[in-house]
């Protein structure tokens, strides 16, 4: 069997993605570009009406470029609408996300059994520097714009030891960093009588892994004592805590648990552990009943926290969420004008971040070199999350290295750092 993968959507996704190779693998098939597979596997995204559509996009797509190969079809799009994607879109088989555990059992029935060839190809796109491990899925709480929780259902937690050797396995294939993913991370161990800071205590005592990275992390259930395992360097000094807005009023809209005061209190205990801490956020702009007042408080407060990165959703209503039914629409014409506004406001405070970091040193995990200009050059990331680049000279491969370099500049570009061998 040969089969190939597609991924759309958040890190739970790829890190489910990049389970289903790892399976696939072990059962003898080999991983392929998508027109030379048997077995095309989609995983698709259902966060915003775009995404869906977007999802809409690739199964098209998926199913021209290789007419003659079974299109398996997963995740949030196709857990919210089964039949439609198994009936007008042409999919062979629909795998909703409460059976994405049986995914390759169902997929490998498809066609006849493959024979072990001890070969494969590296059509699976992860590099083996960095690893997304899924942690945990689901969530208990109803944010009144999420459809994420509708297709992903209630919380359910994997095992402590079950994560470690999974790591472990990683890091004997050469993976030098993994980052814990889940739907609700910051849930984690709810159902077993755990807690995310527990699975991490863990990991950290129990793997060599040199890099621990978190996933997105709701702004709530973190206690003083996760904020000490920061003490660990190999616990990244980086965290994204979706805020969403900076008005309590949006937020109790929106059935946040967390508001602005909450929020400060957070990133100030945060900080107090880990004082080089690097933040980035998600914000909603135009949720129903936004008004500029309210749009004005979210601009004032993540210039105050000063985030690296922004992630910014203009709103758009979900069918099946609370929020849909709201009244009080945001105008697209408004929407955008905030997202213009909020999004320059983010540049400038990245340009801040990265312009810090000038002069210093930091520890970079090289991941891979591309061609640019007549040299070439390898990009990577800093425990801190900050994308810095390196010319390196012809014949060198930096990928999969950790190295210590000096940071001498931003980048023209304005998004990452240039730097140099120390």
């Amino acid at each position: 069997m040969q089969v190939a993968f597609q991924t759309l959507g958040c890190r739970l996704n790829e890190a489910e993605t990049e389970a289903w190779s790892r399976q696939f693998r072990a059962a003898g098939a080999r991983v392929v570009p998508p027109d030379r597979a048997d077995v095309v596997v989609l995983n698709t995204c259902a966060v915003t009406g775009e995404a869906a559509r977007k999802s809409r996009q690739w199964i098209r797509r998926l199913r021209r470029a290789n007419p003659d190969a079974r299109l398996v079809v997963s995740g949030c799009y196709a857990s919210l609408r089964p039949e439609q994607v198994a009936r007008e879109l042409g999919v062979d088989l629909v795998v909703p996300n409460r059976d994405k555990n049986r995914l390759v059992e169902l997929a490998r029935r498809l066609l006849p059994a493959p024979a072990t060839t001890g070969h494969e190809t590296p059509g699976f796109t992860r590099s083996r520097q960095r690893a997304f491990v899924k942690v945990q899925d689901g969530c208990r709480h109803r944010c009144t714009f999420c459809i994420v929780t509708v297709a992903r259902g209630e919380e359910r937690s994997r095992p402590v030891a079950e994560v470690v050797a999974e790591i472990q396995a990683l890091r004997r294939e050469g993976v030098q960093e993994a980052v814990l993913s889940g739907v609700h991370l910051g849930g984690y161990g709810s159902d077993l009588g755990s807690s995310l800071t527990e699975l991490l205590r863990a990991v950290l005592e129990r793997t060599d892994l040199p890099r621990l990275r978190l996933g997105s992390l709701e702004p709530w259930e973190l206690g003083e004592d996760f904020f000490t395992l920061f003490r660990d360097p190999r616990l990244m000094p980086h965290l994204h805590l979706p805020l969403q807005s900076g008005s309590d009023a949006v937020l109790k809209r929106m059935a946040r648990r967390c508001r602005v005061a909450d929020f400060r209190t957070l990133v100030s205990t945060a900080r107090r552990h880990c004082p080089d801490l690097v933040l980035t956020t998600d914000i909603i702009v135009g949720f129903p009943g936004e008004t500029e007042a309210d749009f004005q408080k979210t601009l004032a407060l993540v210039e105050e926290i000063g985030f690296a990165h922004v992630h910014i959703f203009p709103y758009s209503p979900r069918e099946g969420t609370a929020a849909a039914a709201f009244p009080h629409e945001v105008d697209e014409k408004t929407k955008k004008d905030r997202s213009s506004r909020l999004h320059r406001l983010a540049a400038a405070l990245r340009r801040r971040v990265l312009d810090a970091w000038v002069g210093k040193t930091a520890a970079v995990l090289w991941e891979k070199g591309e061609w640019r200009d007549g040299r070439r050059w390898f990009s990577g990331y800093t425990p801190h999350y900050l994308r810095v680049q390196i010319p390196a000279p012809e014949g060198t491969d930096l990928s999969n290295r950790i190295q210590t370099v000096r940071l001498t500049a931003v980048a023209p570009e304005g998004d990452r750092l240039v730097a140099e061998p120390v």
